[in-house]
């Protein structure tokens, strides 16, 4: 999950399980298994214990070649189309159906075990979590019905998606709530990223009820330079969100995990 390498090239020879590219050379491995075989028995002498031609050395290799490769095909198509099917499984059990975010469960195993990776390599753990709540998402439900609260839950996770890097996961935590783990981040960036995503938030235009409306998001983050887990990460964040709403809601507030909370900043 680090920012440096990029993984978006795709390999000269696509072997996933999923891929056809995979069906075409296994395919082929298992007809040239099969040729070689046919000329082995049909070559070998079991009474005199030699190697020999046989009669029709041909059918050797055109029997295998007409015989092989559909069933190999069949077979390998077939175990391609159980890959796919699997990995979509997961993706519905990983993503919130709304906002195509992922959802808790599986947003807080990927921050743990990013957390976790970075402990066993001893690399230098350094990041930041942030929460993000709508304020009063509650009003817009009441207002105009929760199919335009839907759309606006839609909107805003796109917003948060397209405000951070492609490499940061974002989550949805439940009702109006988001998180975003921002690997290898310094606290500097993290807080700008923070503040770009409540000023990207509160300048996109909703459409609710045939109206163009506005909304504000309160952030509450923690960056980090240690070990540490995601549920004290999300504790603190969540403080700090808390702490953003009894400010006046509409603005971030950060601190650093290594700092005292009173001195966290507030934008």
């Amino acid at each position: 999950m680090q920012v440096a390498p990029d993984h978006s090239r795709k390999p000269l020879l696509d072997l996933s399980p999923g891929s056809w590219t995979r069906v075409a050379v296994l395919a082929a491995l298992g007809t040239l298994c099969c040729i070689a075989v046919a000329f082995a028995v049909d070559s070998y002498d079991w009474e005199t214990g030699a190697w020999r031609w046989g009669t029709q050395p041909l059918n050797n290799l055109i029997i295998p070649l007409l015989l092989a490769p559909p069933f190999f095909v069949y077979l390998l198509n077939k175990q391609r189309q159980l890959a796919i099917a699997h990995h979509e499984l997961m993706v519905v059990a990983a993503t919130d159906p709304l906002t195509a975010c992922l959802n808790r469960r599986a947003f807080t195993a990927l921050v743990d075990r990013y957390l976790d990776r970075m402990q066993e390599r001893e690399d230098a753990t350094q990041g930041a979590l942030l929460i993000i709540d709508i304020d009063h998402f509650k009003e817009i439900n009441d207002t105009h019905g929760h199919d335009a609260g839907d759309s606006a839950l839609v909107r805003i996770a796109e917003t948060i998606r397209t405000s951070v890097r492609a490499s940061d996961p974002v989550g949805r935590m439940g009702g109006e709530e988001f998180s975003v783990l921002l690997p290898s981040v310094t606290e500097e960036r993290a807080n700008a990223l923070a503040e770009n995503i409540r000023q990207r938030i509160a300048a996109t235009e909703l459409l609710l009820s045939g109206r163009a409306c506005h909304v504000s998001v309160s952030i509450g983050g923690v960056t980090f330079a240690r070990d540490a887990s995601f549920a004290e990460l999300y504790r603190q964040a969540d403080r700090r969100l808390y702490q953003a709403k009894q400010a006046g809601r509409d603005r971030t507030l950060m601190a650093n995990l290594a700092t005292e909370p009173d001195k966290a900043p507030v934008h």
